[in-house]
């Protein structure tokens, strides 16, 4: 997710904005102190770690579920990748289907929301923790993590409200009160506003301010420093540009900037990585190594899989439900063809992505053991850095320049394209669940669309740290509502499940091409 890599890196980012004039900076304090007064309790409670280890216990929360899933549908992930990719495609598509956007636009859509900063700058600073083992670990969640998304998927679709002019609304605030109230199990209201709540707030900060901050932060680096809300204007306007159009238009340009960014961050990856090719096995080895021994990990094979399991919990949003908003308006008649389509998000985001970044950084050299201490130790640069003065952006920056001299240019346009990306995708999250609270209605949308589009200009002018932090742990809190609703509905994606493949294996169900 684009803004996990913050998160761990609190104590490196706070303070990187410097104000822009003296009363900015003491009102930006006095909001700091304020806020962090009032909310701080609940983002120790989210984040805290579970006693005698040092993994949050959020973390847990994600993987175990993720693992009880897997085991529960068969291991659906393996077993239907093929039939999503053909999904995906348009094999089965039918246009006169109820809905607002295609399968592949509704991926692309909560890929954007997942795919960031988190697999450039998180996945550095995973691995500088818990070594290349870290890897192992990461891909292991994320793979996991794709039954959690085909089960929050297929409720999003299945429990979504159609209305006469063609759209629809979907997403965990729905499931939780139709399908708990189907099953005879009190409490589905509560939990249903508890989660729209907690979304809106994390639109606002994670998937809004933080990335329009972290975008800023990035372009000024390469032109020279100037004034944050230039920024944050520039983008809400350009944002609000897309947004206005409802969903179809943030699908359009989802659609096309998604795969765009995708291929040149991947791209430049398997430049590099055929480059250093005759290094590939070794930098394999090290990750199987690093997974189970204590090869140069503080914590040795635990340390590696509580960063690699950190890594794809806040990377690719598995059960936080956000996804379920976005792929709960697709064309479909049929709910389980959607989480087949879903199940794909944490493959590309966790197992492609986050894997190519962390190979470059391995082969690239940017990762070292400490001769005297044993550990790994960062080379930012070709200086030692430590995870204090390392923000993971230029980490990664520097292993990529160490092979393309131009690409921390490209990494400028990948970072503004996937803070842009996140924040449109975000918008539709949070108006889904603002709407929920509020009610349907033109008045509703159009407030939301220009609270967050000021949110936008805040994100970019300001360094409100404590806010952050709170709508990240909201972003998680999400995650706690959501898990215990798919706990519950488990059995109805089961019956869907059992449904479809009797359709398909009849033929009921057939290809269009």
């Amino acid at each position: 997710m684009n803004r996990d890599g913050r998160w761990i890196l609190a104590p490196a980012l706070a303070g990187l904005i410097l104000p822009q004039a003296a009363g900015a900076q003491g009102i930006d304090d006095a909001v700091n102190a304020a806020f962090a007064e009032a909310t701080g309790w609940f983002v120790s409670l989210i984040f805290a770690n579970i006693p005698g280890t040092g993994v949050p216990w959020i973390v847990m929360w994600l993987v175990v579920a993720a693992a009880i899933m897997t085991v529960y549908f068969g291991f659906i992930q393996l077993r239907m990748a093929g039939h999503a990719v053909a999904i995906v495609r348009g094999r089965y598509a039918d246009p006169r289907d109820p809905g607002e956007v295609s399968h592949f636009q509704a991926l692309a859509t909560a890929l954007s929301g997942t795919v960031g900063l988190g697999n450039i700058a998180g996945v550095a600073v995973a691995i500088g923790i818990g070594g290349p083992g870290a890897t192992f670990w990461m891909i292991v969640a994320g793979l996991l993590g794709m039954a959690t998304k085909f089960t929050e998927c297929t409720l999003g679709v299945k429990y979504r409200n159609e209305y006469a002019d063609g759209t629809v609304s979907g997403g965990p605030m729905y499931y939780l009160t139709k399908g708990f109230a189907e099953r005879g199990v009190p409490g589905g209201r509560v939990l249903a506003v508890a989660f729209a709540v907690f979304c809106v707030l994390g639109a606002f900060g994670g998937g809004n301010m933080f990335q329009v901050n972290q975008a800023h932060q990035q372009i000024a680096g390469v032109v020279g420093a100037y004034p944050g809300w230039v920024t944050g204007l520039i983008f809400a306007g350009v944002v609000f540009a897309v947004i206005v159009g409802g969903l179809q238009s943030i699908a359009r340009v989802t659609s096309r900037v998604v795969p765009f960014m995708g291929i040149v961050y991947v791209g430049t990856a398997l430049v590099i990585l055929i480059i250093h090719s005759d290094q590939i096995l070794w930098a394999a080895g090290q990750i199987i190594e690093g997974a189970f021994t204590g090869l140069g990990v503080a914590g040795g094979m635990v340390g590696a899989l509580i960063q690699g399991f950190r890594r794809a919990a806040f990377s690719n949003e598995a059960g936080v439900g956000s996804a379920a908003i976005a792929h709960s308006a697709v064309k479909t008649k049929e709910p389980i063809s959607e989480g087949f389509v879903a199940l794909l998000e944490p493959f590309i985001d966790t197992v492609v992505i986050c894997t190519m970044t962390a190979l470059v950084i391995i082969i690239t050299g940017q990762l070292l053991i400490d001769a005297e201490t044993g550990l790994y130790v960062l080379t930012e640069g070709g200086r030692i850095a430590t995870l204090g003065d390392t923000e993971g952006v230029g980490l990664t920056s520097a292993a990529f320049g160490e092979a393309i001299w131009w690409f921390p240019y490209i990494l400028v346009l990948a970072v503004v394209l996937f803070a842009f990306s996140t924040m449109i995708s975000w918008s539709y999250y949070g108006l889904k669940a603002w709407t929920y609270l509020f009610g349907e209605g033109a008045r509703q949308e159009l407030a939301f669309k220009l609270l967050f589009c000021a949110f936008v200009v805040i994100g970019a002018a300001a360094s409100l740290d404590p806010v952050i932090d709170f709508s990240d742990a909201a972003i998680f809190a999400m995650a706690v509502v959501n898990i215990i609703g798919l706990y519950v509905l488990m059995p109805i994606v089961r019956d869907e499940l059992n449904r479809y493949l009797g359709k398909l294996n009849s033929g009921e169900i057939r290809r269009v091409w």
